[in-house]
């Protein structure tokens, strides 16, 4: 085996061929096959600026583009061998499309190498896969602002350090993850921006002397300009950790949302039902009904993170430029899309059919005088210090933790013994509705706030904001 030349398409320089565990080693073709799509668009538009610069004939392009549709076919239909000796998803539709034309398909690796041509196809795909998630994000931001709307008016106890705090609107909470999630779309899309980069031309690293035009392959593939530096350009995965990080912010965030999922779907909170669809059963105690969507979104983000570790600590010791380390960034990714989209979808599904027990929720903000901080601004309102103020509630507390009651319980000249200027009114103040809707300061709780976030954010989704 040694002995025999190699039958590689780069293997003019060797004598042998690889060994056989060599290329199991180094082989790439079972993942990232699903580029194949990419490569051929690259290849299609490479192959039209050869022609335009006298590199191809016209025949040549013509044998060309019909062969690369051909293939492209035969993979849609499942009717392609992929070879693992041929090691990637370049060296296989670029062989097959040799086989099947002759010569000319010889010509359509002229001024590029597979260094430059992978970090197009990467590009490709994780410009899609950008745009995916733009979508799969303003569904789970739809489901927010449908269940603001639906729920509006009804009222829980909001939460610091898992402690019951103040009373917020079930709304507000919602909205609070569609800025959440907002701010996961501006990051996906102008992460999009700076994928949107065409890396072809760089070639192996030094750029080509073959006369090419990368503004017109930039053209003719939608990318919005050319990479500046071949060197830099050849072992750039920049953008490949920045799409991996946006998309681990989106799993971090849903991990958040299913922690508060599997709270509030427990007997100890009760504040939730989450269809019977989205849950599963125990194998031993019939009566449980388990959240395990949220519990593995939860989990997956475990996952999304490693991948992103792995894509820094893969980059952090390469120097320039294309190093094989390099072909270790697409599985990390690929994994993290797959999860991510995943997550994302199943969860705006699950929200669709949420229901919130709002008579729970409201007798849970009737303990943990959760309106004390409406006394201590009451008394600020009064002229009262602030710091002074915060002593004379927190005095009150204590007193009313001692004989067991709330603050409401209190009468009128118990809670005046804490300060003169407390009169009648107070008991509105300490209201869970009075203290809702006191909150009107530019993005708060009060009803009249939500009602304008709400409604704003319907017109964003309206407009495709």
């Amino acid at each position: 085996m040694d002995n025999q030349k190699s039958k590689k398409l780069w293997g003019g320089r060797f004598a042998g061929a690889t060994a056989a565990s060599v290329e199991a080693f180094t082989e790439s073709i079972s993942y990232d096959q699903r580029l194949y799509s990419y490569d051929i668009m690259g290849s299609k538009a490479h192959a039209t600026m050869l022609a335009a610069n006298g590199l191809l004939s016209k025949e040549e392009l013509a044998s060309i583009i019909e062969g690369l549709s051909s293939i492209e076919t035969r993979i849609d239909e499942g009717n392609f061998s992929f070879k693992s000796e041929l090691e990637d998803i370049h060296m296989n539709i670029e062989k097959a499309l040799i086989d099947d034309i002759g010569p000319a398909g010889a010509k359509l690796h002229s001024a590029r190498s597979r260094n430059d041509q992978v970090a197009l196809d990467f590009r490709l795909y994780l410009r899609d896969q950008c745009d995916r998630f733009v979508e799969l994000l303003d569904d789970i931001r739809r489901a927010f602002v449908l269940l603001a709307r639906e729920y509006m008016g009804q009222i829980m106890p909001g939460y610091t350090h898992l402690q019951r705090a103040q009373p917020v609107l079930i709304s507000h909470h919602m909205m609070a993850y569609y800025e959440m999630f907002g701010r996961d779309r501006e990051r996906i899309i102008d992460c999009r921006k700076r994928i949107n980069i065409l890396p072809l031309g760089a070639a192996a690293m030094a750029g080509t002397g073959l006369p090419i035009d990368r503004e017109q392959v930039a053209e003719i593939l939608g990318f919005d300009g050319v990479t500046a530096n071949s060197m830099d350009t050849s072992g750039d995965r920049d953008f490949a950790i920045e799409f991996t990080s946006c998309s681990t912010q989106i799993q971090l965030h849903l991990s958040r949302l299913s922690e508060e999922l599997v709270l509030w779907s427990s007997q100890e909170f009760s504040f939730v039902q989450i269809a019977d669809k989205f849950c599963t059963g125990s194998s031993i105690m019939p009566q449980k009904k388990n959240p395990d969507i949220p519990e593995l979104i939860r989990g997956k983000s475990g996952r999304v993170v490693g991948s992103l570790m792995s894509l820094i600590t893969l980059m952090k010791g390469l120097p320039l430029t294309y190093n094989r380390d390099l072909q270790e960034d697409k599985e990390p990714v690929f994994d993290t899309v797959d999860t991510v989209s995943a997550s994302l979808a199943i969860m705006a599904e699950m929200l669709a059919n949420l229901q919130f027990n709002t008579g729970r929720m409201k007798e849970a903000t009737q303990t943990g005088f959760m309106t004390a901080t409406d006394l201590a601004d009451y008394l600020v309102l009064h002229n009262v210090p602030f710091r002074e103020a915060h002593g004379i509630v927190g005095r009150a507390v204590a007193i009313c933790i001692e004989k067991g009651c709330e603050l409401t319980d209190l009468t009128l000249a118990e809670i005046r013994e804490f300060s003169p200027v407390i009169d009648k009114d107070i008991f509105e103040v300490l209201s869970v509705e009075g203290s809702v809707n006191s909150r009107i300061s530019t993005g708060g709780t009060a009803g009249l706030r939500v009602e304008e976030a709400v409604a704003r954010a319907e017109k964003q989704m309206s407009d495709g904001d």
